[in-house]
């Protein structure tokens, strides 16, 4: 699905002492299954997200999507893919504080309707929460069923892409846990790509990927 050929991310351009996020590399993404992108603060794994997801340009090299270029699209362009085919979860779950948990999932919709209200109540009832939940505003939510309820907007357009960027950091581990099982359900069909630095919660990833100082260190089939 993601072909990455010599992709180099460098900031501070017109500084002397140049960043390099990422380094140039090649790596190659399936199109279904549990990708663990890994590494230490630094390593540029967010970054490598961030342009897998076209939310950054790389400095130089090339991602093809589905055998089409990322790298050339306009900003428009970029939106539109995003919008239908990626999904995004964050370590913050960015829920809109005086929504409901139904509401917050309807928002990132793009249809209207009875049917997208259906959708979001089925998909948050799958990912574990109840009747009374659903009517909840984000305050009033555990961490865990906030996070919850952002993995069910992330997936409201069925995406085919799922980014999950340290989604489980402020979680505790039982409900760390109960998150990437969600995950790796979804991966069963599609691709979800989950950042993070904590090797535990990759044990079952189809593709695990080390990064180390902006390159990719290793590339193992089967988690950790």
């Amino acid at each position: 699905m993601f072909e990455i050929k010599n992709i180099t991310m460098i900031y501070d351009m017109e500084k002397e002492e140049k960043v390099y996020a990422l380094g140039g590399f090649d790596l190659n993404l399936p199109d279904k299954g549990l990708v663990g992108i890994i590494g230490p603060s630094g390593s540029g794994k967010s970054t490598l997200m961030y342009c897998l997801s076209t939310l950054k340009t790389p400095t130089a090299g090339e991602i093809l999507y589905n055998g089409k270029s990322l790298t050339g699209l306009k900003e428009q362009e970029r939106e539109k893919l995003r919008r239908d085919e990626f999904g995004f979860v964050f370590q913050r779950h960015f829920l809109v504080p005086y929504m409901n948990s139904v509401s917050n999932v309807t928002v990132a919709a793009n249809g209207k309707g009875e049917e997208v209200k259906t959708r979001a109540v089925e998909l948050l009832k799958s990912l574990g929460l109840g009747e009374k939940e659903l009517k909840k505003r984000p305050g009033k939510l555990s961490g865990g069923q906030r996070q919850r309820v952002a993995i069910a907007r992330a997936m409201m357009n069925a995406p085919k892409v799922l980014f999950a960027d340290e989604p489980t950091a402020a979680l505790d581990h039982e409900t760390a846990f109960a998150v990437m099982d969600i995950l790796k359900e979804y991966a069963k069909e599609n691709l979800v790509v989950v950042i993070t630095h904590d090797h535990s919660i990759l044990k079952e990833a189809d593709l695990m990927v080390e990064m180390w100082d902006g390159m990719v260190s290793s590339v193992k089939e089967g988690g950790v």
